[in-house]
């Protein structure tokens, strides 16, 4: 099963959203370097880990949007922890405008 599969089942399990979208970015950040204890050197574009979360549910109506981020990344800690290096969170309730 792919990261961004596991990704989705878990936002979908603990969320239930309206609109869920995850977009894998990780083609956009070839030729970026990273220094971390899993992956020296330059990136080359493929693979699973950077990830765009845009995700509309009525848990977080009444939380911060601080509140919201620590949400998702407690959630998708393990998904971090394995090679995902850059997560964006874009989270909202339904009743808020979103950029997408």
């Amino acid at each position: 099963m792919s990261i961004q599969s596991t990704m989705e089942g878990k936002l979908k399990k603990a969320f239930s959203p309206e609109r869920l979208i995850i977009i894998n970015e990780s083609h956009l950040h070839a030729g970026h370097h990273h220094q971390d204890s899993d992956h020296h050197g330059t990136y080359d574009g493929t693979g699973e880990t950077h990830f765009r979360v845009r995700i509309v549910s009525s848990t977080f109506a009444g939380m911060s949007r601080i509140e919201r981020h620590r949400a998702v990344n407690e959630l998708l800690a393990d998904e971090l922890k394995a090679g995902v290096h850059a997560l964006a969170i874009e989270p909202a309730a339904p009743d808020e405008k979103t950029r997408w």
